[in-house]
């Protein structure tokens, strides 16, 4: 008469683990649907191209992810039980989905402050300021018509030229101490305002190609993208977060830009 229980008892607990999988495979996908949303607004919105690249956007984003979307399935696994009562499970599977709710919350939180929102004219390059580059007491700083935060994408301005030797000294010793100009926001202007100083710095493309001629193709794929050539195009180094130096391409006469190369141009 034993043998039966045995038996029995050994069906019910394969069963129980066959529902722990389906429920937890469930939670991956549906997971997986939130992520792949949040990523559209992540990578098409706050980190376009090459931001995604030059200031760590995806590998925030993946962290994120990676964290909220297997930590969610595992616990579903690990709690799921048909013999629980159904308010009760219910319950617990709702706890679960507001905790990883709230935890991709914060983590997209997170991505969005640190994102680019501004490619910044500095003298002889671009940098890209993020937002968690500029202090909150220097907010309030910003030249109207300029937001400190955009939302979406990164915005194109420039830094005016200093009004006094003075005010040259003050900017390059809060530099030195970590506040780069280009997170200055008493100091940026519409791009429009700069484009003959950009003209007048950037260097042709044909010195780009000759410094760097294994990377000829690229460059000129990238001025074919842009539908340009070597003549009627410029360039200028640019400093981000996670590649030290990119390159960014430049129409020659307008000052427009056109395009970016993975190449240290100092």
């Amino acid at each position: 008469m034993q043998q039966p229980l045995v038996s029995l008892s050994h069906h019910t607990s394969r069963f129980d683990w066959h529902s722990r999988l389906k429920a937890a495979a469930i939670h991956l996908g549906l997971s997986a649907l939130v992520a792949a949303t949040a990523g559209l607004l992540v990578f098409a919105l706050w980190y376009p191209w090459p931001y995604r690249e030059i200031s760590g956007g995806r590998e925030l984003f993946q962290l994120v992810v990676a964290v909220d979307v297997a930590l969610g399935p595992l616990i579903t696994f690990a709690i799921f039980n048909r013999a629980k009562p159904r308010t009760e499970l219910r319950r617990d599977l709702a706890i679960v989905a507001l905790l990883q709710l709230g935890g991709l919350a914060y983590g997209l939180w997170t991505v969005h402050l640190a994102r680019p929102v501004h490619l910044v004219y500095e003298v002889d390059r671009f940098r890209v300021v993020h937002q968690v580059d500029i202090p909150e007491e220097l907010v309030q700083l910003a030249l109207s018509g300029i937001p400190v935060a955009p939302p979406g994408g990164p915005t194109l301005i420039a830094l005016r030229p200093f009004r006094n030797q003075q005010e040259s000294l003050d900017y390059t010793m809060q530099a030195l101490q970590g506040v780069q100009l280009a997170a200055q926001p008493a100091l940026w202007q519409p791009y429009g305002e700069a484009r003959q100083r950009v003209i007048a710095a950037a260097r042709p493309v044909a010195q780009l190609e000759r410094r760097f001629p294994q990377q000829a193709t690229a460059i000129e794929e990238a001025l074919r993208k842009a539908g340009r050539d070597a003549d009627h195009a410029a360039y200028l180094p640019m400093v981000a977060r996670k590649a030290l130096a990119w390159t960014v391409l430049l129409d020659a006469g307008t000052a427009e830009v056109i395009g970016f190369l993975p190449l240290d141009s100092f």
